[in-house]
């Protein structure tokens, strides 16, 4: 990816990393498209991004990416890089009865459908530019479990997955596939997890992760993994199981509630 000149489509870029991500690729004179589901937020972005372009969406809908593609395209035909942000991450007791079969695929539909859709429907237009970057958000979870959240760990451990596979599809095209794959950072998708859960690692500033994030994009690396991230990668290769087990041990606290 080039560092400045591109037209970029973030998803979930109103808050979070996603937006932490628009402002330092803002400043670097690029292009940015960012997408959200609530609109007061996607209004409060543009307010602190007056450069930004919002367009409301929702990844969990089809029929709203198709639409989102059709609007954006029109708009930005020079469109060349697509990062797939949007994501959600909730604690969960697989054992609580109150759980409802309809809502605990939740994280799927967003972490791991949303990019698989996204990727779907704007990989023509990808595939016809010169140069094009697909970049694909998941998590140092990907290689390591946190128990307490299960299906957020697994959406991430199959964006990884899909990522390797993409990539492979598209060698020797104009397409290239990166992967960053964040640490525990500052942002809300965090706040509902205590310090035991997380084990007492310190978050990783957000800005600091956007900017490894786009300084790993421009060097053209595959995978993109900062801070405690490439400890999570090099245990999850050595000892998967001791890794699971330490990010395990808040299990029991979340039981006693």
């Amino acid at each position: 990816m080039n560092a400045t000149g591109n037209t970029i489509l973030i998803t979930g870029g109103s808050s979070g990393i996603g937006l932490e991500m628009a402002r330092q690729l803002l400043a670097r004179r690029n292009t940015v498209i960012i997408t959200g589901r609530d609109a007061a937020r996607l209004a409060s972005a543009q307010e602190a991004l007056p450069g930004v372009h919002c367009f409301q969406s929702d990844v969990t809908d089809p029929e709203a990416i198709v639409a989102l593609h059709a609007s954006v395209i029109a708009a930005f035909p020079a469109l060349n890089v697509l990062i797939n942000n949007a994501g959600v991450m909730r604690k969960i007791d697989l054992q609580d009865p109150a759980n409802d079969v309809s809502t605990i695929g939740k994280e799927i539909e967003t972490n791991l459908l949303g990019p698989v859709r996204m990727v779907q429907q704007y990989l023509p237009h990808l595939l016809a530019q010169k140069r094009a970057t697909i970049v694909n958000v998941s998590s140092g979870l990907a290689f390591v479990p946190m128990a307490v959240s299960p299906v957020y760990c697994a959406t991430k451990a199959a964006l990884h997955s899909y990522s390797q596979s993409l990539r492979l599809q598209l060698a020797g095209t104009s397409v290239e596939v990166v992967e960053v794959a964040p640490p525990l950072t500052e942002t809300p998708l965090g706040d509902a997890f205590t310090k035991e859960d997380t084990a007492g690692v310190k978050s990783m500033d957000v800005a600091e992760l956007a900017r490894h994030a786009i300084e790993g994009c421009v060097r053209g690396t595959k995978e993109v993994k900062p801070g405690l991230s490439r400890a999570l990668y090099l245990l999850g290769r050595v000892a998967p199981s001791f890794g699971a087990k330490q990010l395990g041990k808040s299990v029991a606290a979340m039981r006693r509630g």
